[in-house]
């Protein structure tokens, strides 16, 4: 009987050994493919930059190339102006080739359609304004910021008129790699014209589904919904964070989403606020999308600035702790589209923000900058 009570009591131990072992293993594969399923993106990211940078000549580098810590980092706009970096129509056939496959490594289909279209519209709007030399759909820029690496943070700007976007890899380690996913805002999305109205491509609109699925959304509220969510009956002339470095609108207006139903006013929200957070790659969107989850949807608000008749001067803005989208629609009589995403905490990679200062925490960790003084 003593016997058989060991026995059993040596399985029993066995069982529990074997089981604790099953979801240690089971927990430590789920961090893994977490942990893997960010770092690809990165890893892709990196090696399309490394890539990029071999196909340069030293005079191209030059020209393109900067510090991680650089103030030509936050140099972004959107409008039409001399920029510094290596254009694209200044590339050779091999420098082009790497240049796109960058971008593609670090936007989805979607994104990297939108960004190829504002080149196109670029072209296209020189030929409706018969001065096709001021509008030069290859006068669009690539810079490169730090040493890209998986292990320390480094970033890279593509820009030119309607679009600007600004990449950045971030300094959370995991087994001495990065493994937050590229972050890309400020993203910055322009159309002019918004509807083309003459020529071959007539009756498009490149970023027909941002005005589409607000008004929408605006179409399924109640009027007294309504009446809270437009917070002013002028649209503004233009985004209001304009190229700030960093964003200072923090007062929310509109419609708070938790106030939305859930048959059908939330669910067009969401596809809304997915049209703008899924030009980034799917592993990056899902990161921010659960940020949003994580800081709460009812600390989300929809905001509308202006008319609500298509064909007229209009604004909309979706902003929470971790987010801000906005859209305006203002200029050469409502069809000209300005509309960017900015991140509350992350911008540039979180340089602007003490609880994620990604270049404080370089020189924090890095051994070679632990003699030098940290920026203020």
């Amino acid at each position: 009987m003593a016997n058989n009570r060991k026995t059993l009591i040596s399985q029993s131990i066995t069982w529990v050994a074997i089981g604790s072992l099953f979801v240690l293993l089971f927990f430590s594969v789920g961090v893994s493919k977490q942990h893997s399923k960010r770092s690809t993106g990165s890893n892709s990211t990196t090696a399309s930059a490394q890539n990029y940078l071999s196909t340069l000549s030293d005079r191209d580098k030059q020209l393109s190339t900067w510090s991680f810590d650089s103030e030509e980092r936050f140099n972004w706009h959107f409008i039409p102006r001399e920029r510094v970096g290596l254009p694209l129509k200044s590339m050779t056939s091999n420098q082009r080739v790497a240049a796109h496959a960058l971008l593609r490594s670090s936007l989805s289909s979607q994104g990297y359609m939108k960004a190829t279209g504002v080149m196109q519209l670029e072209g296209i709007l020189g030929t409706i304004e018969g001065r096709p030399e001021r509008r030069d759909p290859e006068d669009y820029y690539l810079n490169i910021f730090g040493s890209p690496s998986i292990t320390t943070p480094w970033a890279w700007r593509f820009e030119g008129h309607h679009i600007s976007i600004n990449f950045s890899l971030n300094h959370h380690h995991i087994n001495g790699t990065l493994s937050d996913p590229p972050l890309i805002t400020p993203a910055f999305f322009g159309s002019n014209p918004h509807l083309i109205t003459e020529g071959e491509h007539s009756g498009q609109k490149l970023l027909g589904a941002e005005e589409e699925l607000a008004r929408e959304l605006i179409s399924l509220l109640t009027k007294e919904q309504l009446e809270s969510a437009i917070f002013q009956s002028q649209a503004p002339e233009d985004i209001i964070t304009g190229t700030d470095r960093e964003v200072g609108l923090r007062t929310y207006q509109g419609i708070t989403i938790s106030s939305l139903n859930k048959q059908e006013q939330l669910p067009v929200f969401m596809r809304l606020l997915k049209e703008y957070v899924y030009n980034a790659k799917p592993s990056v969107a899902e990161y921010h999308i659960k940020r949003i989850e994580e800081a709460g949807l009812e600390n989300l608000y929809f905001g509308w600035a202006g008319s609500t008749m298509p064909g007229e001067g209009h604004y909309y803005r979706i902003h929470g702790p971790t987010i801000l989208i906005e859209y305006d629609n203002v200029q050469n009589d409502a069809n000209h589209v300005h509309s960017v995403w900015r991140d509350m905490q992350h911008d540039f990679g979180g340089v602007n923000h003490s609880d994620s200062d990604v270049l404080r925490k370089h020189y924090e960790e890095a051994a070679h900058h632990q003699e030098r003084l940290l920026p203020n």
